[in-house]
């Protein structure tokens, strides 16, 4: 690391979560932005594409790459990211960081092999579920947000083997979450004052979800997890909705939760019903038990552009790097 800096480099800057990624990168202190790749808007500034950078940076994109980086961002779409690897080759000391699902967890069973290109392993980059794996790894397969914000609702009550039952989750997302491409259903005009549900109980996220619940049951039974998305009138953030039956006390699921978060910065358990603007623009996750007679019920809450993506990638890099878990991410919430 010259200058005793980490050298990074973005490869996809120009959509949301590069954007994001951006920002944090470039506000780090210990990080230096060597170069920001977009084949789209190559030799452009970058504060054309993210105006809200002005000021901030005089960083062009780029259509090449430097190289010599210790860290990587990968913020391409999904199969891109393996392609771009199979492609181009890098130092083998270089820490790749992949935001895509190209890397992620594929099959439930804890003793599938291991997602891996030629002589990449990736390393599942969920911190509050196998910090210590990531702290060891060279590359790491960023989680997908739904998946986040779906694990931390419920890896708690799987650490203890208390996933008896079938969970139900029901979970919006704010526009960002389609990435910058438009497509029918990201026009503002469809999305204002409107909301619709898909991917019913089909959505891909639920591979890393259910493969995370194997991992902390070690080998029992893992019941269904039944999801339904909806595409919410806002621009960012995720809130989900997890219930099933427990013989839990809402006493005893507090401290469990309490507990099993203790040692993570960016989980926190809110005493009352939380708002969704508490997260936005922040790297945390809230978290709300409720007991409903026999039901109980687990509202979590993220920025999908952060927690759920760039945030938690810089997450990663910071356990990679040994430096502080929450190094570049104390961020404030966008307010009321």
């Amino acid at each position: 690391m010259g200058n005793g800096k980490i050298k990074a480099g973005i490869i996809g800057g120009a959509g949301y979560t590069g954007g994001e990624m951006l920002r944090l990168l470039i506000n780090h202190p210990h990080v230096e932005l060597v170069f920001v790749h977009s084949n789209s808007q190559a030799g452009k500034p970058v504060t054309n594409t993210h105006t809200d950078l002005l000021g901030d940076t005089e960083l062009t994109f780029s259509d090449s790459y430097a190289q010599e980086v210790d860290v990587l961002f990968l913020c391409v779409g999904h199969g891109a990211a393996k392609t771009f690897l199979s492609e181009n080759e890098f130092p083998a000391q270089t820490r790749i960081i992949d935001l895509s699902q190209d890397f992620r967890w594929k099959g439930l069973a804890t003793n599938a092999a291991p997602v891996t290109l030629a002589d990449k392993t990736f390393v599942y980059g969920l911190p509050e579920l196998q910090r210590e794996k990531i702290k060891q790894a060279q590359h790491i397969a960023n989680p997908g947000c739904f998946a986040t914000a779906i694990q931390l609702a419920l890896l708690p009550l799987a650490a203890k083997g208390y996933l008896t039952e079938e969970v139900h989750v029901s979970g919006i997302t704010g526009s960002t979450g389609a990435g910058q491409s438009l497509s029918p259903t990201s026009h503002y005009s469809w999305r204002s004052s409107n909301i619709s549900s898909y991917k019913v109980l089909n959505h891909q996220h639920l591979n890393e979800v259910g493969r995370s619940l194997h991992e902390l049951q070690q080998g029992e039974q893992v019941p269904t997890v039944h999801f339904v998305p909806y595409r919410g009138p806002f621009t960012r953030g995720i809130l989900c909705t997890s219930y099933l039956k427990s013989n839990l006390t809402l006493e005893e699921a507090t401290a469990l939760y309490s507990t099993y978060y203790s040692s993570h910065p960016f989980v926190w358990l809110s005493p009352a019903n939380p708002d969704l603007k508490q997260v936005v623009n922040t790297n945390k996750c809230l978290l709300y038990l409720e007991k409903q007679g026999e039901m109980l019920v687990v509202t979590s809450m993220i920025d999908n552009l952060l927690k759920g993506a760039s945030g938690q990638a810089v997450q990663n890099m910071n356990l990679l790097f040994g430096l502080e878990e929450t190094a570049g991410l104390k961020l404030k919430p966008s307010g009321f």
